[in-house]
């Protein structure tokens, strides 16, 4: 293996284990509640659309985010890193439409371009394999 795809691999793992294993936590906390109040980051126009209650709506959140982080983790790494970077988008913008968190919205945006260069990373493993007939 050359030099140049150590690292590579390293931040491919990292990235793949990382974003799978936290996506997977964060989902579960929706159900729980530890890591935090998750109904505070609610913007009161998405609430106010909301055909369920917030606790509903949460949990269905948590089972998003739970299965986006099996699929990082597995074989659908690629699919798992595009959902999960349109996912941390659409949370940046939700935070920014409720007027408040801008911080977090910032911090949402660096993930998402994270998830998306695992994504990119995971295309070119792909297509490198393919070219080496592995």
């Amino acid at each position: 293996m050359p030099t140049i795809d150590r690292p590579i691999e390293t931040a491919w793992w990292t990235l793949r284990l990382g974003y799978g294993a936290l996506a997977v936590v964060i989902g579960v906390d929706k159900f729980f509640h530890r890591l935090a109040s998750w109904d505070m980051y609610l913007a009161a126009w998405v609430e106010a659309l909301l055909p369920v209650s917030t606790s509903t709506f949460f949990a269905a959140v948590g089972a998003v985010e739970i299965t986006v982080g099996v699929m990082v983790l597995t074989r659908w790494t690629r699919a798992g890193a595009y959902l999960l970077t349109a996912w941390l988008v659409g949370i940046a913008v939700q935070l920014v439409t409720a007027g408040m968190f801008y911080d977090l919205a910032v911090r949402d945006v660096g993930l998402a371009l994270g998830a998306f260069a695992l994504a990119q990373l995971t295309e070119g493993r792909s297509s490198r394999a393919v070219r080496s007939g592995a």
